[in-house]
Formats: structure tokens, sequence, C-alpha cells
């Protein structure tokens, strides 16, 4: 399901939305406090941010600065009562994809969500995640509850396939296939059971990256 973030801090507006966007298939995660916004994002990545201006531990127009500069793909639409002529202008000059100004239509902000999604298939493409970890394709770099995480080139492409198969039990023989035999180096079981051990002490020996005995791995979310 879709997954969009909205830093709201008027319960009932976010409430409405967040009903709304429901009954679309469509999953809205309410945040009341920029702080937890930012912490949310460096380990999951959502399809999009709704993004309210006045908040209660910051401003929305920083926010989008800080989203843009860590995640230019990462589509935000700005939802706010400031509705100047300039206002609009510095949001997108902050980076918005698109502004919406209260009181808004529920169905057009809807589609419009919808116009942005169909053209930000990217962010889904680049950024995997599984409880707490983030991976981005493109910069190759891996986070664990927000902390950076540094992976060997092999490690980095385990823990990738592994997530590329999330909620899926990957055989052993399959894992060495695609990540070692594909380039022409054969390699035997054992490197592969030392690769693991090394991202799983990496990962500080994470339950969500499972063993299934005789088989091979599976990763999945652990709630």
């Amino acid at each position: 399901m879709v997954e969009l973030y909205y830093v709201e801090d008027d319960q009932n507006i976010a409430g409405i939305v967040k009903e709304y966007f429901r009954e679309k298939k469509i999953n809205v995660t309410i945040f009341s406090r920029i702080d937890a916004v930012r912490e949310a994002l460096k380990v999951k990545m959502p399809a999009m941010v709704l993004l309210d201006w006045n908040m209660p531990d910051g401003r929305g127009d920083e926010l989008c600065r800080w989203i843009r500069k860590n995640w230019k793909e990462l589509p935000v639409i700005f939802i706010t009562v400031r509705g100047d002529c300039r206002d609009i202008v510095n949001g997108f000059e902050d980076g918005a994809d698109d502004y919406v100004v209260k009181p808004f239509s529920l169905e057009v902000l809807y589609l419009r969500v919808q116009a942005l999604l169909r053209r930000s298939n990217k962010v889904r493409e680049q950024y995997l995640s599984c409880s707490g970890i983030l991976i981005d394709r493109e910069k190759r770099t891996v986070f664990y509850n927000g902390q950076n995480i540094e992976v060997s080139a092999v490690e980095f492409e385990l823990l990738l396939y592994l997530m590329e198969n999330k909620d899926r039990t990957v055989t052993r023989e399959k894992i060495l296939e695609q990540i070692w035999d594909v380039k022409g180096n054969y390699v035997n079981n054992n490197t592969l059971t030392v690769t693991m051990k090394r991202l799983r002490d990496k990962l500080r020996q994470p339950s969500f990256l499972k063993t299934v005995r005789s088989v091979g791995y599976r990763m999945e979310d652990v709630i």
C-alpha cells in the first residue's frame, strides 16, 4: 500500500485526510511535530510528504529545505492557510512540488497526490526500507535507525537483494547465483555464510533478517 507522511498539528484536519485516503487505499501516517517526522524519514521513505507550514516545534519551509537537501526526489506538497502569492512562491522555491491552500477539497487534494505519484515512481525504486533499515540504491548507502552503516560492496549487494525480495524466502543457491555467479565469480556456500555474519554483526544481529533453516534467508518487517 502507498504510504504518505502528513505533518499537521491540527488533529481534526489530519484525521479527516487520513480517513479519506484510507478509503482510497492510501495509508497516511500523521506527525504533529517536525522532529518526529525527521526521525521517521531516516528509517522509512514514504511515497510523499504532505506538509503544513506552521508547526509547534518549527516551520514547514525549513523542513522542506531539509528534505530537498537529503532526498531531492521525494515529493512534497504544502497544505497551509498561507495563501498569499509570496508564500506560494516561497513554498515552491523551498522545494515543494505542489501547494494547496486551506480550506481545500479532499477530492482535489487526492487528485493532486495521484498526479504527483504518477511522476515520482523513482522514489519508490530508489529507496527500500525494512524495520529501520533504509537503503539508497543510487548513493549505495545504508542507514539503520538513522545511523549510517558502512558496508562493503558485496554486503550491500546481499542486503539489497534481500530487501528487493522482502517477505519472501530466498534460497542460498539463488543468492549465490545473483550476487556472485552472475559476475563470473564462483564461490562456495561458506563465502555467503561469512558475508552474512559480517552483515548481521554490523546491523547488531537484527531480528528482521531471518535464517530459514536448510533453505536460505528472509527479510520482513518486525512490528
